[in-house]
């Protein structure tokens, strides 16, 4: 497990959330190393339409033309990263 500092606390990215995003994302695994930056100062933030516990952090990536999007829920003494993913575009809330 690894913990990231963020605005809203600690967040944790539980090994099963990590294989999880490099079965499914497999594109985000160079871009890891951009986690902290992105969870402690997000360039763009969004919430979810579905579930008012999780947000959207953004950032863009050096020299492209991707965003770097961390999912994250937000519950009481148990903040968690759900999934990672690289877009072009930021979701609209």
């Amino acid at each position: 497990m690894r913990i990231f500092r963020s605005p809203w606390g600690k967040i944790e990215l539980t090994e099963e959330r990590k294989r999880h995003i490099s079965i499914f994302h497999p594109d985000v695994t160079p871009y890891v190393r951009y986690f902290d930056a992105t969870l402690l100062a997000p360039e763009h933030i969004t919430r979810s339409k579905h579930d008012s516990d999780v947000l959207i952090c953004y950032r863009q990536l050096p020299r492209r033309r991707l965003f770097l999007a961390i999912v994250v829920r937000l519950k009481p003494n148990n903040n968690f990263i759900l999934t990672a993913y690289a877009t072009s575009k930021i979701k609209s809330t």
